[in-house]
């Protein structure tokens, strides 16, 4: 398929690398092509950023079939633009969708046809420390029909948006607050598939967080509720002993990238990696008897994201002294290095963007 290019009029003036937040601003121009079953996926376009039309009935208003990925491009300090493992982003696009019933992406297409996106709109790419040039390609369901069956058309489309630190708190500790309430996603569910759904589902037990003083929402299993699954954005890590637990994926669990390149990253150190079910009560025993040194996030956003409290049926623990551990800071800076360029590569993550 050849892609056509339709340039935006004017130009926005971009915003200044200090004032960026996340999700706030987007670029001149986005990637869009259609699905339909006779055709297959056609009409790849780039086109100046702007609303899309749909019918009231368009079947993803109505029954959340949605899907979408996040990664990021990042500004290097010889002046290229690179992405980090962006062929893992997209191959679990096609995992989602399966789930989802929605049809297969060509990879090598997609990744073309982010790449010459990107191309365009490189002067977007920030260059502050910290800073980078999200991107989100996402597939909706768009067939003018209510009823309950998948769609037999979709749209896929890619936008891309200017971000500094997700968390207000930047690389200083967040804190988590447990629900044992509420759940994100059970194993049978959608939620190892990355779903508009499965945020959904979030959204108030997040809010009650926030009530509380508390950024993120750690979330148990939805059958015995006992079992750390993962937190908001972000899969969760603990150092216990002299071992670097993380739950397994177990069908309700995100496969985070991030994630991969944390557990590649700690093996290629000689750090023991262990993918096992950990329940918030082990967490808090090892918290009473001094064996938890550290526990943080990652995830695509907020790459790594500390945490020095956990609060969990009304009991509050601060991790360590509340501070960044050192596990944690390793991670975070070797990853940005890699991402920013300036470290070696040795997992072959990187794709420069020409």
């Amino acid at each position: 398929m050849e892609i056509t290019i339709k340039k935006a009029d004017t130009l926005k003036e971009h915003p200044d690398d200090s004032s960026l937040g996340f999700g706030t601003y987007f670029t001149d121009h986005m990637f869009v092509m259609d699905y339909a079953p006779e055709k297959g996926w056609h009409d790849p376009r780039i086109e100046p950023y702007g609303p899309m039309e749909m019918y009231p009935s368009s079947m993803v208003l109505h029954y959340g079939q949605a899907i979408f990925e996040g990664l990021k491009a990042y500004h290097t300090d010889s002046g290229g633009v690179q992405l980090f493992r962006p062929r893992d982003n997209i191959k679990r696009m096609n995992r989602s969708g399966e789930r989802l019933c929605m049809p297969p992406l060509d990879e090598d297409f997609v990744l073309e046809a982010m790449l010459e996106l990107l191309k365009l709109e490189k002067g977007w790419v920030p260059k502050a420390d910290g800073t980078s040039l999200y991107i989100r390609p996402t597939i909706i369901a768009t067939d003018p029909y209510i009823g309950l069956r998948p769609s037999f058309t979709y749209r896929f489309f890619i936008i891309l948006s200017p971000v500094g630190a997700y968390y207000p708190e930047g690389f200083d500790p967040v804190k988590i607050w447990v629900t044992s309430k509420y759940v994100r996603a059970v194993r049978g569910g959608v939620g190892e598939a990355k779903t508009a759904g499965n945020y959904a589902a979030s959204l108030y037990a997040t809010k009650l967080a926030n009530e509380d003083g508390y950024t993120q929402v750690m979330w148990l299993d939805g059958v015995d509720l006992k079992y750390v699954e993962e937190v908001g954005s972000m899969n969760i890590f603990f150092v216990i002993g002299d071992e670097l637990i993380t739950p397994e994926l177990n069908g309700s669990i995100l496969s985070g990238v991030t994630r991969d390149s944390v557990i590649q990253l700690a093996e290629s150190w000689g750090i023991k990696v262990v993918e096992r079910k950990i329940s918030i009560d082990e967490v808090y025993a090892a918290h009473a008897d001094g064996s938890l040194k550290e526990v943080f996030g990652s995830g695509t956003a907020a790459v790594i994201s500390p945490v020095g409290n956990i609060k969990f049926d009304g009991k509050e623990i601060t991790i360590g002294d509340g501070g960044v551990g050192p596990l944690a800071a390793r991670f975070f800076n070797d990853l940005t290095a890699i991402q920013y360029g300036k470290a070696e590569d040795p997992f072959n993550w990187i794709m420069p963007v020409g």
